[in-house]
């Protein structure tokens, strides 16, 4: 048996002033074939799931190129079609294969493609013909598209919000496709559309107790596996809305009936399934009436990870604000802020201008007397199984508040942002990140509890307040319940 592999990925927020060009892939993680690391990130774990099937089964496989960048605004057409052909070109030359296993986002936008995925996919089955299985890893946060269905045999997206089975999943798809590559199974997708908008978190309820119920049903009853597209907001492509995908042993009726009856379930809790939203005086406020330290927010719609710039100002001001509150907020993006601290050096007093510079909707920029308290020529923070660079870091000191300021855009995955450049949290009261809820598993074994924040914006977070000219419709909440 012959297997390819190969990634590429980003999330694209249509709303962000961010371009992508094909330099963004190759500074994050451009690994050419057999050069990718041991370990996985968050959408290339389909190169590491087959790795140690083939070590077990004994296949061949071929390693193509496996590419990510930072999510922000759209792709340039260049970016997109050279590294597509480059995959392309690889499973060519790879041919005979019995399987092409993908690790893919989902939500990829490039200029005069609205669906990478779909196309690429829709190219590879071009390539290698009906009979080789086709396998796709996908973000929850994916727009599912009738063209992705179309060219794949298989899809399986990540579970869990925060996403900590990215390889877990990754397993999964590359069992079932090898499975269906020795005819032990003849996978049948399915997939009801809600037409809405409607995502939810796992690290609460009802999501938990949700997800856990979908991997007790998988492997029986003839269902391979169950997968829930969240959708991505921040996108004005036709296909955005949260889809509900089951896969069936074989044709099934009952397979159709258990994807709608899902998403209608997800449709009818109250309030959806993610945490409320505080504004930034009721926040403090509120982590102010908890016992014990630190209380951290998590600032959902300034987050890198939803393709903005992660230098809001906001929550800075807010804080500079309670100058009594012992408090630290990072990663904030500002690599010229970082170098002139870096130049300074720790221990020097300066005066700096940092952040509020991507877009108007990051607020003014801050303008203060700071101590540089500590450096790092390269600030590697952990994820899951993968480690995060954000590059050349600085942490500066502005009376009780630290903040962290990073020359790479990246969520703030975990404490070590944090205390790698001496910051203690146990001594903070407040500790803000950038984050919409990745941080999570991370942060929960450290933090007197985790609320979240609705600082305005850039993220596009009023659906009512952006203008679609390419989404289906109709869409709820935008119009009147299309799926009743």
């Amino acid at each position: 048996m012959r297997v390819f592999a190969a990634s590429l990925a980003t999330e694209t927020n249509t709303f962000s002033p961010l371009y992508v060009g094909r330099e963004a892939f190759e500074e994050a993680l451009y690994c050419p074939p057999g050069t990718h690391p041991d370990t996985p990130t968050l959408c290339s774990a389909p190169m590491i799931a087959p790795r140690e099937a083939a070590v077990r089964d004994g296949f061949t496989l071929i390693e193509g190129t496996a590419t990510w960048a930072e999510p922000a605004g759209p792709v340039s057409r260049h970016a997109y079609e050279s590294l597509r052909d480059e995959i392309l070109d690889q499973i060519r030359a790879a041919l005979p294969l019995d399987v092409v296993l993908f690790g893919l986002h989902g939500s990829m936008v490039a200029v005069g493609y609205d669906d990478c995925e779909g196309d690429l996919m829709a190219s590879a089955r071009a390539i290698v013909g009906e009979d080789c299985v086709i396998g796709a890893e996908l973000d929850m946060h994916c727009h599912l598209t009738d063209q992705m269905v179309e060219a794949a045999d298989v899809i399986v997206a990540f579970k869990e919000f925060p996403h900590t089975d990215f390889l877990a999943r990754a397993r999964d798809l590359t069992d079932l496709c090898l499975r269906t590559a020795r005819g032990e199974v003849a996978p049948v997708m399915q997939v009801y559309d809600s037409r809405s908008l409607s995502g939810f978190m796992t690290s609460r309820e009802p999501g938990r107790s949700f997800v856990d119920r979908l991997m007790a049903m998988e492997g029986k009853d003839g269902i391979l596996s169950i997968s829930i597209a969240h959708g991505f907001t921040a996108a004005d492509v036709y296909d955005m809305g949260m889809k509900v995908l089951v896969i069936s042993d074989g044709p099934s009726d009952a397979a159709a009936a258990l994807a709608e009856d899902l998403a209608r379930e997800i449709l009818a809790w109250p309030g959806g399934g993610s945490a409320p939203l505080l504004k930034p005086e009721p926040a403090i406020e509120a982590a102010l009436a908890v016992e014990g330290q630190p209380v951290v927010l998590a600032d959902r719609w300034d987050n890198p990870g939803g393709g903005v710039a992660g230098d809001a100002t906001v929550m800075v001001t807010a804080l500079l604000g309670r100058p009594d509150i012992p408090s630290a907020i990072g990663a904030m993006w500002d690599p010229i802020a970082v170098s002139f601290c870096r130049a300074a050096g720790p221990g020097a007093e300066i005066d700096l201008r940092f952040c509020g510079k991507a877009a108007s909707t990051s607020g003014p920029p801050i303008d203060a007397r700071v101590t540089v308290r500590a450096t790092s020529d390269d600030l590697i923070i952990p994820f899951e199984q993968s480690l995060v660079s954000l590059g050349p870091a600085a942490a500066i000191t502005i009376g009780n508040l630290d903040v962290v300021l990073a020359s790479t855009r990246a969520q703030t995955f975990s404490p070590e942002a944090f205390t790698k450049l001496g910051i203690d949290l146990s001594k903070k009261k407040i500790v803000v990140v950038k984050s919409s809820n990745h941080f999570f598993a991370a942060f929960r074994p450290v933090a007197a509890e985790i609320l979240y924040l609705n600082t305005g914006g850039p993220y596009p977070y009023d659906i009512f307040k952006q203008t679609f000219t390419k989404l289906r419709r109709p869409f709820a909440p935008l119009d009147p319940k299309p799926w009743t």
